[in-house]
């Protein structure tokens, strides 16, 4: 990317600028789809570097040197002092669950004292305690919840994220948890981007009737969620005792019928033959993967499904099971990485959080674990043609980390090494605080 070359000096008349200057280094993907393979640790790194944002765009990466000679001096453009940190495209936390209301410390407390996830989920706990706290809340308490976790997200660098619903489970609770994601993202920086993840768990009410549930899903849900264009996508918890490969089949079919494009919770915790469904349905991406088989690998290659792997999970569950990263990348698999943030198995906002456990736990190198966290990220959610790397005519989605080099961003782990965060090429992020500059829709 070095010598990438942008209009002429002084093009653009009176265009919105920012020059992001004084860099030790720009640390950025390329590309347009997912990396796979030796390609997924390929990553360009510029020293001395400086970016140039125009109307939202970038339209310059490269040395100080290469800029003045391309664009001059542009001694009238506002400038972003970089101190000497390391720049690297915005975060993209591709698989989240963000609006829910109310928390299962308790339920973590169990777990220090040795009760599974499961064994607390039968005892009514798990994903149907947030249900019962996402129904009776009313939307402004959600919203406010969910905007808490949205800024917590800014902070660490994360400038998209996915977000499901799931925790409502019936019609008029999932378009409440859609409807506040569409409201949220008006609010703040952060694009979200709506999954509806009605089949995450079957309701109390439904437990003596799974297919009313399921003919819920299809015939009242989906239609009515994609009629009112509250999501982009359809998800299924494909999990032994949840919901079957054949139930998860039938939700993502009804989906994709109704313009919602598949993807899928995948054998997280047995091999359910989730894998093989992602890659059967072409699924954006197959999610978890904790215990995926060498046939769901063969079968997630051969149709370049994305896995989207969620080491929180492992270590807030204390499972010391871990998605198989180094056999899905030698096998060709695009890997991308997420937090899984909610308030049972992974209760976090932070990405760089999950490139250190990336790095430490799933075995990727630094290069690798960005990559999972930008470019494959967007590719999973149909972005990375505008976000996920750093080049010419993307848009503007810049953080800008307290580090010498790429390599800070694991090395120097427990804290939060974002120092500014760009968005569309306005900051919106600065050392703890909302800038000034973004002005909510």
């Amino acid at each position: 990317m070095s010598g990438a070359r942008g209009p002429a000096a002084g093009a653009g008349g009176g265009a919105r600028e920012l020059l992001i200057e004084n860099l030790a280094e720009v640390a950025t993907p390329r590309g347009s789809a997912s990396l796979a393979g030796a390609a997924q640790g390929r990553v360009e790194r510029i020293a001395d570097g400086e970016i140039l944002c125009r109307d939202g765009r970038i339209v310059f990466v490269g040395t100080a040197a290469e800029r003045r000679a391309c664009h001059g001096a542009l001694p009238d453009t506002p400038r972003l002092d970089g101190r000497r940190g390391t720049a690297v495209p915005g975060f993209v936390d591709a698989h989240t669950h963000l609006p829910w209301s109310g928390s299962r410390e308790m339920e973590f407390a169990q777990r220090l004292a040795g009760r599974s996830y499961q064994e607390i989920a039968a005892a009514g706990g798990g994903i149907l305690s947030t249900v019962r706290s996402t129904r009776s809340a009313d939307r402004e308490a959600i919203l406010a919840e969910t905007l808490k976790r949205l800024g917590w997200m800014l902070a660490c660098g994360t400038t998209t994220a996915e977000a499901k619903s799931g925790y409502g489970l019936s019609l008029a609770d999932e378009l409440k948890q859609l409807e506040t994601i569409a409201v949220a993202a008006r609010q703040q920086p952060v694009e979200l981007v709506p999954t509806l993840l009605a089949a995450h768990e079957v309701p109390p009410e439904h437990r003596a009737d799974r297919g009313r549930y399921l003919d819920l899903i299809c015939e009242e849900i989906v239609p009515e969620v994609a009629a009112r264009g509250l999501a982009r996508y359809c998800d299924v918890f494909c999990e032994a005792g949840v919901f079957s490969v054949d139930e998860s089949r039938r939700v993502l079919a009804c989906g994709a019928a109704h313009g919602l494009a598949p993807r899928l919770h995948a054998d997280e915790f047995a091999d359910s033959g989730g894998a093989e469904l992602a890659a059967e349905l072409g699924a954006r991406s197959a999610d978890h993967l904790m215990a995926v088989s060498e046939r769901g690998i063969a079968a997630l290659a051969a149709k370049g499904i994305t896995a989207l792997l969620l080491p929180g999970t492992s270590f807030f569950l204390r499972k010391h099971v871990w998605a198989p990263a180094r056999r899905l990348i030698d096998a060709g698999v695009p890997v991308a990485l997420a937090t899984d943030c909610n308030p049972g198995s992974s209760h976090t906002e932070s990405l760089p959080t999950i490139a250190q456990l990336a790095v430490i736990e799933l075995g990727l190198s630094v290069e690798e674990a960005l990559v999972g966290l930008t470019l494959n990220a967007a590719a999973t959610l149909d972005l990375a043609p505008e976000i996920g790397s750093l080049e010419p005519g993307k848009r503007a989605d810049v953080v800008v980390l307290d580090a010498p080099n790429l390599f800070h961003l694991a090395y120097h782990y427990g804290v939060n090494p974002v120092r500014s965060v760009v968005k569309g090429g306005r900051e919106v992020y600065r050392a703890g605080n909302l800038a000034p500059s973004f002005e909510p829709t």
